[in-house]
């Protein structure tokens, strides 16, 4: 067998060099992470349905022509990628107020904003992804004008698809976390969407019960967490009990 080289190794993915010039496999790992990596567990099976959902969504996002870096999935735990250069800025897409909104502005948590809002945080895990505005973007050439333009525009309309989605199925979209990335081609550069969309990077609450269906389960010590992702992956139609994400034991706590 032989041995692929490892590219990079984040909190819940590894990249591995792809089998093209261009391409990367990307490979989900079963971590649970918290507040930059602070608290840290690992879950069986966690990989496993976050590369299914996140298929699926990328799926539908390449089908509406939002440019992504997914080309396909090459099993249960690994999908294979554009290689894209990583833009350092994570950009936040709110709905309604929760998490670190909801504690900067004291507001009561649930509360439906006027309007979506976004948000821009810098990629640093030493600095806890410190919030930051398009003036300290472009001071520091972490992009440029069009690029946060282009990452706003593509934001807003995969905000619009994944809310029209996940209310199909009866759950509300509350916020998510994206990053894009620049994809070389010759002379010719274009801004895509990377990463992963999963209930590790969004709010998902049940619109009957508010319920939380994401990593929220973690970060709060409410537990289920495998639970609350099986049941987003059953309702996107992408689950069965037949699937090979049950966790065969308890979670393991990394010291």
């Amino acid at each position: 067998m032989t041995r692929r080289r490892k590219i990079y190794e984040g909190k819940a993915k590894i990249l591995y060099e792809g089998p093209e010039p261009g391409t990367l496999i990307q490979h989900f790992k079963d971590d649970a992470t918290a507040f930059n990596n602070k608290k840290h567990e690992l879950i069986d099976g966690k990989g496993v349905l976050n590369n299914r959902i996140s298929e699926f969504i990328f799926t539908k996002l390449n089908e509406i022509g939002v440019p992504t870096h997914f080309i396909k999935r090459v099993n249960m735990r690994e999908q294979l990628i554009k290689e894209v250069e990583i833009i350092p800025v994570e950009v936040m897409v709110r709905n309604v107020a929760a998490g670190s909104l909801a504690k900067r502005l004291g507001i009561e948590e649930g509360t439906p904003l006027p309007r979506s809002i976004i948000e821009f945080a810098y990629k640093s895990d030493e600095l806890d992804d410190p919030l930051v505005t398009e003036e300290h973007i472009t001071a520091f050439s972490w992009a440029t004008p069009q690029e946060i333009d282009d990452m706003m525009a593509m934001s807003l309309r995969i905000n619009d698809f994944l809310s029209g989605l996940f209310l199909g199925i009866g759950i509300k979209l509350v916020d998510f976390k994206i990053e894009f990335g620049r994809q070389f081609e010759g002379e010719m550069m274009r801004v895509i969407l990377a990463d992963e969309i999963s209930p590790d990077s969004c709010r998902l609450w049940d619109t009957t019960t508010n319920e939380k269906l994401d990593k929220d389960r973690f970060r709060r010590d409410m537990g289920g967490l495998m639970d609350a992702y099986q049941e987003v992956a059953r309702r996107l139609g992408i689950y069965t009990s037949n699937d090979d994400t049950t966790p065969r034991s308890g979670p393991v706590l990394v010291k």
